[in-house]
C-alpha cells in the first residue's frame, strides 16, 4: 500500500538511495538543510520504503517550484508521480503560495500538462 507522507525528513541515506535508482547517477548529500527552508516535501512510501519524492521550494512569499520530482524505476507507471504532484500542489496553495513553478525535461510534459500546468516561456542559464 503506498502512504504519502507531508515533510518526512528522511534520512541523507535514504533520499541519495532514491535519487540515485531514479536518476541512474550516484548522489551523496546531505539534504536536511534544504528541506528545512522548504515550503513543503512529500516522500511517498511502500511498505515504509521511500519509492517517491517531490521538494516544493519557494520564495518566502507567493511563489513555490517542485523540485527534484522522482520515483524509482520498478514503481513507475503506477500514478505514484501523479499523487505526489497533485498533494505537493494541495499543499503548496494550503500554506499560501499563489503561483507553483515546475521546470521539465520533454519527456515529462504529459505528466505535468495531466496535473494542470500550462506552458511558459523561461529562461536558465547553468552556473556550474
Amino acid at each position: 500500500m503506498l502512504e504519502l507522507r507531508t515533510d518526512p525528513f528522511p534520512a541523507a541515506g535514504e533520499l541519495n538511495a532514491l535519487f540515485s535508482a531514479a536518476w541512474g547517477s550516484p548522489h551523496s548529500r546531505d539534504f536536511a538543510a534544504v528541506l528545512s527552508r522548504s515550503l513543503a516535501h512529500i516522500g511517498a512510501y511502500h511498505d515504509d520504503r521511500l519509492v517517491g519524492f517531490v521538494n516544493v521550494a519557494w520564495d518566502g512569499g507567493i511563489h513555490a517550484f517542485l523540485l527534484d520530482t522522482c520515483v524509482r524505476p520498478d514503481m513507475r507507471r503506477q500514478g505514484i508521480a501523479t499523487q505526489l504532484v497533485r498533494e505537493a500542489t494541495r499543499i503548496a496553495r494550503e500554506r499560501g503560495a499563489e503561483w507553483l513553478h515546475v521546470d521539465f525535461e520533454p519527456h515529462l510534459t504529459g505528466l505535468y500538462r495531466a496535473c494542470g500546468f500550462t506552458p511558459t516561456a523561461a529562461g536558465l542559464i547553468k552556473l556550474a
